[in-house]
């Protein structure tokens, strides 16, 4: 398995479609060197204040996806 070191640069956009969240940035993405000791896993990284749009982003998403199910299959809310 190939892994990679994906540096995120800007956050450009947003949205949600069918079940699929989609997000347009740019990122730098670099092959990650096999070494022994980390697990075969690809690396994402991005400034906190990024992070931090992101969780928003995210759980604003997330929120309009919950108004779409019907009542009784959100998770334990009434």
């Amino acid at each position: 398995m190939k892994t990679y070191d994906i540096e995120v640069q800007r956050l450009k956009s947003m949205r949600h479609d069918k079940g699929l969240i989609e997000l347009n940035i740019d990122a730098l993405v670099l092959p990650r060197s096999a070494r022994d000791e980390e697990s075969a896993a690809s690396c994402l990284r991005l400034p906190v204040d990024q992070a931090r749009s992101l969780l928003i982003l995210l759980k604003q998403q997330i929120a309009e996806l919950d108004k779409l199910q019907p009542r009784s299959r959100r998770s334990g809310r009434c």
